[in-house]
């Protein structure tokens, strides 16, 4: 299995992850701040890192910076509510997903699985993994190396934005509740409010407006939920 860097200045947060990591069979690395988690990567790289932002002696974001410097090492954030705009600066500056805080340890153990398969998967899909390709119109969802693609150009989301999107965009023109995207993106066991889905929503769509300014293939239905149309 792989080896995880875990980074958080919080004792509790570093001995429970890494049991529910060890218990998966991963070998687990932990730091209580960025500075010593880099001197440890920088010499031996592990597979995956999984960080808080707020750190004494070097926060997350300056951990992630000195790594994206030489390496396209993949990182997770552990984030707090308020900490918004940390996460869309960390996505935009190369983290792979974020989790908030207080989260399920299934649902983190779902994140990780799912950035190390994008990360081992060959460049080439199988002719299994090409019969799980979504292909609606201009949109091509490749789930096994999490690629999202907008009239061939790359649309870089987070696990839960992909989720949310390929349920979406397996029906097209289909309703879907907001229950429904939290089912597909969620845990069971984990709760959200039913206008995170909202603020998902927004950040899918402002991702894609960056590619293609006239993006509005996600339409939203007041009071019912939303759809995908496709082009």
């Amino acid at each position: 299995m792989a080896t995880i860097a875990l980074v958080d200045d919080d004792e509790n947060i570093l001995t429970s992850v890494s049991m529910a990591l060890e218990a998966e069979g991963h070998k687990v690395k932990t730091f209580e701040d960025g500075a010593a988690a880099l001197s440890d990567i920088t010499g031996s790289p592990p597979d995956l890192v999984i960080s808080d932002i707020k750190m004494p002696t070097m926060d997350g974001m300056e951990l992630l910076r000195r790594i994206r410097q030489s390496s396209d090492l993949p990182l997770i954030f552990l984030t707090s509510k308020d900490e918004e705009i940390d996460e869309v600066l960390g996505l935009t500056m190369g983290a792979d997903d974020y989790v908030k805080k207080p989260f399920s340890q299934r649902l983190l153990l779902e994140r990780v699985k799912a950035v190390l398969r994008r990360r081992q998967a060959s460049p080439t899909p199988t002719a299994e993994e090409e019969k799980k390709i979504v292909r609606r119109g201009e949109l091509t969802l490749d789930p096994m190396r999490h690629a999202c693609l907008w009239k061939g150009q790359p649309v870089t989301l987070t696990v839960t934005e992909f989720l949310i999107l390929e349920s979406l965009a397996q029906r097209p023109g289909y309703v879907k509740s907001r229950d429904q995207l939290m089912d597909a993106a969620y845990d069971d066991q984990v709760y959200v409010d039913d206008r995170t889905i909202d603020s998902h929503i927004k950040r899918i769509r402002k991702k894609f407006r960056v590619v293609d300014r006239e993006f509005d293939s996600i339409e939203t239905l007041y009071g019912v939920g939303y759809k995908y149309n496709e082009v």
